[in-house]
């Protein structure tokens, strides 16, 4: 606002120097004014539209792994809102989620590799439309972290490290201690193996870093491979 009004004082200035009669001058800055506005809009709008000379992002594929409530979702939620600002085809993937919509689908070894290769699927047929993907699971077999590796492209595996100590504090919905209690079978970490990530591309240990300091070194890999 403050350009436009500097703008049109100059062509006020201008058309009354030349032309002397301030009325002429004060016309001419009102019709600039209009039309330059509309000018600017209608350039903006074609613009947006021509997609030559863009560079198009690989879509890839932001895997976080780890113990339940290590953090995961937490970061992966702040991840998945910075990225959005880039304005780049992006899709929020997190268990949770997923088992509310297939609620049948059970905690065995079995089950759960069967579950990954779906989500795999979900992921490859995301990336096929250009869409890149935030993705947490607690993922804990290593069998089925490499099948997801070997389904999609671009797989950065986030491995969300933290004590089983720490995890059990942050047990803010009980989980834990109904694993504890035998409520729970296949719990990860309590009555069921998690098999830590021998080539995670990220490590992330909540136990050191602090959620922004983990969201910060997501984005600087994320952005200096994919998207600068």
């Amino acid at each position: 606002m403050s350009w436009r009004l500097f703008a049109t004082a100059t062509t006020v200035i201008i058309v009354y120097v030349f032309f002397g009669r301030l009325d002429l001058a004060i016309a001419a800055g009102i019709i600039e004014t209009v039309a330059k506005v509309a000018l600017y809009w209608a350039h903006e709008r074609a613009w947006v539209k021509i997609r030559w000379g863009k560079r198009k992002i690989e879509p890839f594929n932001l895997w976080f792994t780890g113990l339940p409530l290590s953090g995961k979702t937490t970061i992966a939620d702040r991840v998945y809102k910075e990225l959005e600002k880039l304005d780049i085809p992006l899709e929020r993937i997190d268990s949770k989620d997923i088992r509310e919509l297939i609620p049948h689908i059970g905690f065995s070894r079995e089950d759960r590799n069967r579950h990954m290769h779906r989500i795999g699927h979900l992921i490859k047929t995301l990336q096929n439309n250009s869409i890149s993907t935030v993705a947490s699971f607690v993922s804990p077999y290593k069998e089925s972290r490499k099948a997801i590796r070997e389904m999609v492209k671009n797989n950065v595996v986030v491995y969300v490290k933290a004590d089983i100590e720490t995890c059990k504090a942050r047990d803010y919905k009980g989980v834990y201690e109904k694993a504890l209690k035998g409520e729970y079978q296949n719990f990860t970490g309590i009555n069921d193996v998690y098999e830590e990530p021998q080539h995670a591309e990220i490590i992330i240990d909540t136990d050191q870093l602090s959620v922004d300091e983990s969201v910060s070194t997501i984005l600087k890999y994320i952005k200096k491979r994919y998207i600068t």
